[in-house]
């Protein structure tokens, strides 16, 4: 594989110019419902013009008709109630739906329930604790289920995470469940950059799997582990994990991975800083050249908060190492890196109770990974030098409020948290959601070692009131990519569930 993947880097044509994309608002569907996670993720059946979106502040699954993309609607509403105590994820397969619905307690295995598109109980099958997120194989064979197998609030129950193979190949009556777990690599050595640090945890209990992105043949999956800043490789068919990597670390004190690291400043100001960000991605997608599969993430960041443990405390509360950084206290000033949220897990290399690295969440930004988690392209401060030029009075705003500038610069800045990836003329591109600033940003990354900026846009009022539901569109969570040859209208459409909003809104897709 890795003479494979140096001969095509060698062999890649010239950089072309990719096509201007203009995406346009064209649809929405309003829950009604502010903040409380009534449109977290979404599905579309083709066949039927069918859109499926989570509910979990009822708990439902709502179908929307998609037939006129531009005037979608609720047909209705599926009850999950009976299956668990929270619906987080929904795939679709040739009419099969499929539903990701956690126990109460969420420490307790969850359930997969199988429905046709009419909403009609198929069947249902017993996971592990807390699936967070489905997704078919190409051919269908397989159901794929991200159990992320979080602890309980007081932290004293911690279930390992895992990842549920769900055998559909002998159809819906004889459905088999394989369990791909992290139990071996308890007791043998793994990448020390992956993040292990529960109070008393295992290995198997303190990854936490996330999100998952199947391979274009159906062979191989990767899963993020978010908090564990890894991902892990999976073979499908023998429910294996085969390998598990360490993400690293991104150095915000290089040239283009600038940040604005304080919500105190009352200023715009992307620069470098001596901090280094831990990508942790929420969402990933799998895109392919010449046969090689390269993973995509979004670099949300995320830490471990409960009553039982939190590792959450701001570099201002932290000591640095003075022989490191002998300008600690310019540095811990509120208006430059002491609100900046950081990690009691880590940063202390050499054990002695301070700072040697400055860590903050995530990476506010997309990368591009080879198939062994090997860092091939990042988008360095792109989202935050975009943002800013093109929302000035609005820049690092939260989801949940307008008049909010800079309110997010000290967490994760624009917080990229969705991804997904479509074909549209020839040319390969990424949709990525980001979910504090609430606008979508597009790469083409159909030469996955040089992506390319298209746009980025928004469909927020800023002048709105969020609560009262005219503020537009909120906390991109969920993004599906639809292709013209599938689409109601014969036109490219991306299709966006808003949590915060309570929106789901169709974007028309125009190649220029």
């Amino acid at each position: 594989m890795r003479t494979s993947f140096v001969l095509a880097a060698a062999l890649l044509p010239a950089a072309a110019v990719p096509a201007q994309l203009t995406l346009d608002p064209i649809g929405t569907y309003p829950s009604g419902v502010f903040d409380e996670g009534a449109a977290e993720i979404g599905a579309f059946d083709a066949d039927s013009q069918r859109f499926f979106v989570t509910n979990a502040d009822a708990n439902t699954l709502d179908v929307l008709d998609l037939s006129v993309p531009a005037a979608p609607s609720l047909l209705f509403t599926v009850d999950l109630s009976a299956y668990g105590d929270g619906v987080n994820s929904v795939a679709v397969h040739e009419g099969l739906v499929a539903v990701a619905v956690q126990a109460d307690p969420k420490t307790d295995p969850g359930r997969v329930v199988f429905l046709d598109v009419d909403g009609n109980l198929q069947a249902q099958a017993t996971v592990g604790a807390l699936p967070d997120m489905v997704t078919f194989t190409p051919n269908g064979k397989y159901l794929l289920v991200a159990n992320e197998g979080e602890p309980d609030d007081d932290y004293v129950v911690d279930p390992e995470g895992s990842i549920s193979v769900v055998d559909l190949r002998k159809g819906l009556n004889k459905i088999k469940v394989r369990t791909a777990g992290f139990g071996k690599f308890n007791s043998k050595p793994i990448d020390p950059a992956i993040r292990i640090f529960g109070p008393g945890a295992t290995v198997a209990q303190d990854l936490e799997p996330e999100y998952i992105a199947v391979g274009p043949f159906g062979k191989f999956a990767w899963v993020s582990c978010q908090e564990n800043n890894a991902l892990a490789l999976v073979r499908i068919k023998s429910a294996k994990v085969v390998a598990l990597f360490g993400l690293g670390l991104k150095d915000h004190s290089a040239p283009g991975n600038a940040l604005d690291p304080s919500n105190r400043d009352d200023a715009i100001a992307i620069a470098n800083w001596p901090v280094h960000g831990m990508y942790q991605p929420d969402a990933i997608a799998v895109t392919s050249f010449w046969g090689i599969p390269f993973v995509l993430s979004a670099n949300e960041g995320d830490a471990r908060d409960y009553d039982g443990f939190s590792e959450e405390e701001r570099l201002g509360g932290l000591v640095f190492d003075p022989v490191i950084f002998p300008d600690a206290a310019t540095l811990q000033l509120d208006e430059n890196l002491g609100r900046l949220n950081s990690t009691t897990a880590g940063g202390d290399t050499d054990g002695d109770g301070d700072q040697d690295v400055l860590l903050a969440y995530g990476a506010r930004s997309m990368s591009v990974w080879s198939p062994l988690g090997k860092l091939v392209w990042d988008g360095g401060d792109d989202l935050e030098q975009v943002t800013a030029a093109l929302l000035p009075d609005d820049f690092n705003s939260t989801n949940d409020e307008n008049d909010s500038f800079d309110n997010r610069s000290d967490d994760k800045g624009p917080e990229p948290e969705g991804i997904t990836v479509g074909t549209i003329d020839g040319r390969t591109y990424a949709f990525l959601g980001c979910e504090r600033i609430s606008g979508i940003a597009v790469y083409d990354v159909t030469n996955p070692w040089s992506p390319t900026w298209v746009t980025f846009v928004h469909n927020r009022d800023f002048a709105g009131d969020a609560e009262a539901g005219t503020a537009g569109d909120l906390g991109p969570e969920g993004l599906c990519f639809i292709p013209a040859c599938d689409s109601p209208s014969g036109q490219d459409l991306l299709v966006v569930t808003n949590e915060v909003s309570g929106t789901t809104t169709v974007w028309g897709i125009t190649a220029n």
